[in-house]
């Protein structure tokens, strides 16, 4: 049965978001729900099993090994963080797991610089879990490798540099490692590294990431929707001194997200991740900003991670080359490409408790209208606030 194996088999950002969130807000609570864009169907006897599973991430913890390795891979985080991971446990009380017919519900409320580790993990067990109790045969694990080859083979014509974003919808575990196995093996210099901090140790490459949509979700609920994206950047920059510096750029859209981001974030970060919406729009965009400040585009990077395959990136390269510097994060097409339909799910933050104040509700207002999160009289607030159309 889908079960982990290491407390590091989780992606880079949610560590280096939690290290912020213990220095910054470790009063802070926090709530996230499950949603199920593609309407997958759940057998019955899904949530027993997914209970069993999250039961079972209690005893995970931080080996001396990982510890050290962290440590050497991560000089810019504070020891002190390694000790508290070392200490750190899941506690499974922190998630409700109910079934209704076909229907699922996961739910997890806590204190943030706990429940912030839950989100990637158990959305991984969903997909494992899904295709083990429908028991869709995918392909064998040397066409897993072959597929993963024969992409690259036309990813190194490109001259770009990849790296793996699949954790949190891959087909399972195994399929993840035969990836990694087949991308760290692969004559070339395109693959860079993994957000999976657990195999980045595993196959000796970079853990790649930063933060991610709820870090800017929360400073919304604290300091309200004008101010989430600065001070989300401030306080990041206070953390990092100026490591991890590629800003997440939509999470109340794209066009809000460029009036605060002003000349000295601008010059202070690498550059920014695209996550939804027309990916050329959004580098025309970023290159006319950066013009804007003074900036040359070329001394920065666009981390693009939206959906890729093949296509859309050769697309992107074609735009870009020579107008702005590059770089990509490919998830499910590389970690759930067995021959099986690939799961559609989310975990997201849905309300926030500020160190001082009351629970608040969350939302993300993504570039691209399908993919905004949050209760639907609060997406309108905010875009009234934000003067969005």
């Amino acid at each position: 049965m889908a079960k982990l194996v290491s407390i590091l088999d989780n992606d880079f950002y949610k560590f280096t978001m939690q290290f912020a969130v213990v220095k910054l807000f470790p009063k802070a609570k926090a709530k996230y729900q499950f949603i199920n864009r593609g309407k997958h169907k759940f057998p019955e006897g899904f949530a027993d099993r997914l209970k069993t599973a999250v039961s079972e991430m209690a005893a995970l913890k931080l080996s001396d090994e990982e510890k050290s390795y962290f440590q050497e891979t991560c000089p810019y985080i504070d020891p002190a963080y390694f000790d508290f991971l070392q200490g750190y446990r899941y506690n499974p009380k922190e998630v409700s797991i109910e079934q209704q017919g076909d229907e699922l519900s996961v739910k997890i409320e806590g204190f943030w610089y706990r429940t912030i580790l839950w989100e990637v993990p158990i959305m991984a067990l969903i997909c494992e879990l899904h295709y083990e109790l429908l028991e869709e045969k995918r392909v064998d694990d040397s066409e897993v490798k072959n597929i993963v080859d024969q992409k690259m083979d036309k990813y190194d014509k490109l001259a770009i540099t990849i790296a793996d974003f699949g954790t949190r919808r891959r087909h399972s575990y195994k399929v993840h490692d035969l990836v990694i196995q087949a991308l760290k093996n692969h004559p070339s210099n395109t693959f860079i590294g993994t957000s999976n901090v657990h195999f980045a140790m595993k196959y000796e490459t970079k853990p790649i990431g930063t933060h991610a949509h709820e870090w800017f979700m929360f400073h919304a609920a604290k300091y309200g929707y004008k101010m989430a994206n600065l001070l989300g950047l401030e306080h990041w920059s206070d953390v990092y001194r100026g490591d991890l510096g590629i800003a997440l750029s939509d999470t109340y859209t794209t066009e809000v997200f460029f009036q605060q981001f002003d000349k000295k974030l601008s010059k202070l970060f690498d550059g920014v991740r695209h996550d939804s919406g027309d990916a050329i729009e959004f580098a025309q965009k970023t290159i006319a900003h950066y013009e804007s400040k003074g900036i040359n585009p070329l001394t920065k990077t666009i981390i693009f991670s939206d959906g890729l395959d093949y296509e859309k990136v050769e697309k992107i390269v074609n735009f870009c080359r020579g107008k702005i510097g590059f770089s990509f994060g490919i998830g499910t097409d590389f970690t759930n490409d067995v021959g099986l339909s690939r799961m559609n799910i989310v975990l997201k933050m849905t309300e926030a408790f500020p160190d001082e104040g009351q629970w608040t509700p969350v939302i993300k207002l993504s570039d691209e209208p399908n993919k905004h999160t949050g209760e639907e009289e609060e997406i309108r607030m905010a875009k009234r606030f934000l003067m969005i159309d």
